[in-house]
């Protein structure tokens, strides 16, 4: 792929507590806040955002760090140029108060901007409330937003927070002790209401004993796609991880194209009714 103008999404801006940051939407129905992955809004990130409009819902991709677009693959801009976006993207997030990144028992603080986001997207879009996917190191971001009954749909795409260094921070997710609590009465008195998950089995950055952590958490309300690293596309240098975009076989009968159509399901039912 090369890189992506975005042209088809609205950019504009969102602020709240102080803190102004770019979005980009598009589509029109319920809201779904699509919150990118290591390093941002990529073009297949921006392509996942395209298949949440194309089912109804309104994508709307908050600009947390990276290059909007930029694609990250050696191809694009050879190898130094992919290290290079990579390491820029990484390393602010990484030494910035509003991420998370080791610790553990802890909400990242853009949480609360993004709870507010997703509070104005559905008084903007309607419907009976909002979704959202996060990705890699955003991934339990959409599980600490679920706090707000407005998120009907949370999806934890390979949650790689906090970095699985120690037994401790393996059997954990970035969310406090107070906001995972308020999930889990939404997960015992909400029949309906569900966490989904997805992982490569093989995934360093996600090991299996955060998704046991978060089966005993949540119980029954909490589905987990657990995919084989054999099912993920070879074509990305990385080892398999990004189960929504890089490492996504788009094609009828793949593992990873039914884990898609599982995550837009559950907005469609959730939102769609």
């Amino acid at each position: 792929m090369a890189d992506d103008p975005l042209s088809d999404f609205e950019a504009t801006t969102f602020t709240h507590g102080g803190s102004t940051r770019r979005t980009y939407r598009t589509g029109s129905g319920p809201a779904v806040i699509v919150i990118a992955e290591m390093p941002g809004i990529t073009p297949k990130v921006a392509d996942f955002a395209r298949k949440v409009a194309g089912i109804g819902c309104t994508a709307v991709m908050p600009h947390l760090f990276g290059e909007p677009g930029r694609d990250p693959a050696p191809e694009a801009h050879g190898r130094i140029g992919g290290a290079s976006t990579f390491v820029r993207s990484i390393v602010p997030p990484c030494v910035s108060r509003e991420f998370v990144v080791w610790s553990t028992g802890r909400t990242s603080p853009v949480v609360a901007w993004l709870r507010a986001l997703a509070a104005h997207e559905h008084e903007r879009c309607g419907g009976p409330g909002v979704g959202a996917v996060g990705m890699c190191f955003t991934g339990g971001f959409a599980l600490a937003m679920a706090t707000d009954e407005r998120l009907l749909a949370p999806v934890l795409s390979q949650p790689s927070l906090p970095f699985a260094v120690g037994a401790a921070r393996r059997r954990s997710i970035d969310t406090s002790p107070e906001d995972l609590e308020i999930v889990k009465q939404r997960c015992a008195a909400e029949d309906d209401f569900e966490v989904i998950g997805l992982r490569f089995r093989g995934d360093r950055l996600v090991p299996a004993e955060r998704f046991e952590f978060l089966r005993e958490q949540l119980g029954d309300s909490f589905t987990a796609v657990e995919l084989d690293d054999e099912d993920a596309n070879p074509d990305p240098p990385m080892a398999p991880h990004s189960v929504l975009t890089e490492h996504l076989v788009d094609e009828e009968g793949e593992p990873t194209r039914a884990a898609l159509d599982l995550v837009l399901e559950h907005f469609s039912k959730r939102l769609l009714g």
